[in-house]
């Protein structure tokens, strides 16, 4: 560690089973001196509690200390999709920075952030980190993706034989369409169920919503006999745990 200034680990923990941890994180989590928890609102209480309970589970440092905080919430009625973004991670940066300081007031010390999923795949922590100022010694644990948590769900490998895919969202599938070039697509922050705005013959769907979490819920099969189904899966799901993610591959049969 430098011998002045903060070491900032984020840390993949993968998307929600505490078994996903990888030793690379219990050992980087327990040579930290500040553990970060962000909290999302009474609806996502979930998330925090679930990063507690792999920190009960992993942290057996006593000097560890553990500070919660408030994620800022995104201003979703902005028209500009991408200026909403920057200013909402401008804010989240800013609580960072606060709640460092609060607890490491001499400006000194590692700090660890648990990122759901994987800090490099769909997920801001990255770009919010290089906002903070002075810059962080940063370091980067990778952790189990969405995707892999999905496809071993489901048992199924993410791709046919020498064939690619694309990762894109929701709301690219449904302003762009189909990506070209490719017969698998893997669908992640989809908030309207983008796959009823395609033509649906032709194509298999897996979906699954809080993989890797005891609540994990897992639908497959042709896209146009289960899209009412998912959709109602998803509906239903929502109301009765306050917050959804979900994510899902769909792959057209070849010609």
């Amino acid at each position: 560690m430098p011998e002045a200034g903060i070491h900032l680990s984020l840390i993949g923990i993968g998307s929600g089973n505490p078994d996903h941890v990888t030793l690379q994180a219990i050992k980087a989590i327990n040579r930290a001196d500040l553990v970060l928890i962000p909290r999302k609102g009474a609806d996502k209480a979930d998330l925090a509690d679930l990063r507690r309970d792999i920190l009960v589970n992993v942290l057996t440092n006593p000097a560890t200390r553990i500070a919660d905080f408030d994620l800022p919430v995104r201003d979703a009625g902005n028209p500009d999709y991408r200026a909403g973004v920057d200013d909402w991670h401008d804010a989240i940066a800013e609580v960072w920075s606060g709640t460092i300081a609060a607890h490491l007031p001499a400006g000194r010390g590692r700090v660890v952030l648990l990122i759901w999923g994987d800090p490099g795949l769909y997920d801001s922590s990255l770009r919010i980190a290089a906002r903070l100022r002075p810059a962080p010694a940063l370091e980067v644990i990778p952790g189990i993706t969405a995707v892999q948590a999905l496809t071993a769900a489901h048992r199924i490998p993410v791709n046919d034989i020498g064939a690619p895919f694309v990762v894109t969202t929701g709301r690219h599938l449904r302003d762009l369409g189909w990506p070209p070039g490719v017969d698998t697509v893997v669908v992640m922050l989809d908030g309207d169920c983008a796959f009823r705005h395609i033509a649906q013959e032709g194509i298999h769907i897996w979906w699954g919503a809080y993989v890797g979490m005891a609540a994990e819920t897992i639908l497959s099969g042709p896209l146009f006999t289960m899209a009412p189904a998912i959709a109602e899966a998803r509906t239903a799901a929502r109301r009765r745990h306050g917050w959804i993610m979900d994510i899902y591959i769909l792959r057209r049969a070849r010609a």
